[in-house]
């Protein structure tokens, strides 16, 4: 069995490729079975809500709604509650299934034994 994998992403459209890959990391590591959880922060705050990844283009990409949908259906996806709160994002306005917690939680993942972290 894979160790936990939580990935972190820190930017959005500003540094597409970027964000693309933290995407494609997760989405290929929750396909071949590992726990992941994979935290928006930042500008990437913004692809928990509603239609911000089906806007997501990046030639040559798997489209990102597609990537996140292979995280929501075996892994954790969450919104970082400072940068939701600084971008007016609320608990009620991000996708079913993306929850909003803080650094406690993200410590608490990333401390796990044998927990692999990764940031973007």
């Amino acid at each position: 069995m894979p160790r936990p994998l939580v990935i972190k992403v820190t930017c959005g459209d500003e540094d597409a490729e970027r964000c693309n890959q933290a995407f494609t990391v997760a989405a290929t590591a929750a396909a071949a079975g590992a726990e992941v959880s994979l935290w928006l922060t930042g500008e990437a705050a913004w692809l928990g809500v509603p239609g911000r990844a089906e806007a997501f283009a990046l030639p040559l990409a798997t489209p990102l709604a597609e990537l996140r949908d292979v995280v929501l259906q075996t892994g954790t996806l969450t919104v970082c509650t400072q940068c939701a709160g600084r971008r007016g994002i609320g608990p009620d306005d991000v996708l079913e299934g993306v929850r909003v917690a803080g650094a406690a939680v993200f410590a608490e993942e990333i401390l796990r034994p044998d927990a692999q972290a990764l940031v973007y």
